[in-house]
């Protein structure tokens, strides 16, 4: 196990060892899990988006970055980013999550991981400067605690609808890369850290357009075990919301990851972190586990902290997202 220096008051590794974390199971689903989920798809799916594409923000890499407006459920007007090939024929598409710091720019998300790819980059409702709304905090621990009332209100359902009507979009304004398209597309690619991982696994199930998936350091998994680990991250705002209104514990069983990854078939490769003070572990390794379909785990000596080995870690993590969607999405 890693050991690191650090100033928490708590133990970011949680005192687990990785055959510990390997054996963390899902909490079960309640019940009408799938159909809440399958409900909300259907209604995302039905969503005019009306994608429009800005200038041409930037080129490098082999690709053009244009601005892009789209819309999401509820009406809600959202930006983000279009990556297309410089040149040459699109083959593959990716729609990529951010984390919980919002995304002021593509930044580390490109290139992509496969030549001759075209990807949205969305911020999700509420996050980054393109997607602020009137009424939702922008900051993590505010933002978390959105709507967290009710199942039908609470935000982060509506940042999951988000993705689903980002995928729209992109099919919208890349055509080639949709059924019948002529691209011999195998499904999108999804590419998801922290929060945006935590977002895949709940909305990747559900929707038949994506096939494969790569989720680091997802969050939002084992909400019951996550609610009694402190942390540095959004999960402890939900911690302290919790101990005054005991009954959000129901409402978070539908937006736990790990419960949605035991209805996730596609490719998923996971990296999971030993260490990590905003993410707690436990969380992580269990969305891994309960992946109903073929997975791939890649284990991180820490996640969400600076470390010397950090340089490596994210160039292993790269190689191996490449040899991932290359395996289950090239052609």
């Amino acid at each position: 196990m890693p050991s690191f220096v650090h100033e928490f008051p708590f133990d970011p590794s949680y005192g687990c060892t990785l055959e510990e974390l390997s054996a963390i199971p899902a909490p079960s689903a309640p019940d009408g899990f799938a159909d809440f989920w399958r409900a909300r798809h259907e209604a995302a799916r039905n969503v005019a988006t009306e994608p429009e594409i800005g200038p041409l923000e930037s080129e490098r890499d082999g690709v053009r970055i244009h601005g892009v407006t789209f819309t999401s459920v509820g009406g809600v007007r959202l930006g983000g980013w279009l990556v297309l090939p410089s040149d040459g024929a699109v083959r593959q598409g990716f729609v990529v999550g951010h984390g919980y710091g919002g995304r002021q720019e593509p930044g580390p998300d490109v290139p992509l991981p496969l030549p001759a790819a075209a990807a949205i980059l969305p911020c999700v409702r509420g996050m980054g400067a393109r997607s602020l709304q009137a009424g939702i905090p922008d900051v993590s621990d505010g933002h978390v605690l959105h709507g967290i009332g009710s199942r039908d209100t609470y935000v982060i359902g509506d940042c999951v609808a988000d993705l689903w009507c980002a995928a729209s979009a992109l099919h919208e304004l890349v055509p080639e890369l949709g059924p019948g398209g002529g691209a011999g597309v195998r499904g999108l690619g999804y590419l998801g850290e922290s929060f945006g991982g935590g977002l895949g696994a709940l909305a990747l199930p559900w929707d038949d357009r994506f096939g494969a998936a790569q989720l680091t350091v997802p969050t939002f998994g084992n909400h019951p075990l996550r609610l009694t680990l402190p942390c540095a991250g959004s999960g402890e705002s939900v911690r302290r919301y919790r101990r005054g209104h005991p009954e959000v514990t129901e409402v978070l069983r539908y937006f736990d990851a790990a419960t949605a990854a035991g209805f996730l078939e596609r490719p998923t490769l996971v990296a999971a972190a030993l260490f990590d003070p905003s993410v707690p572990p436990p969380g992580q390794f269990a969305v891994h586990n309960a992946l109903a379909g073929e997975r791939e785990l890649l284990v991180l000596s820490a996640g969400h902290f600076e470390h010397a080995g950090l340089a490596d870690e994210v160039a292993a993590l790269v190689a191996a997202r490449t040899r991932f969607f290359g395996e289950w999405l090239g052609r």
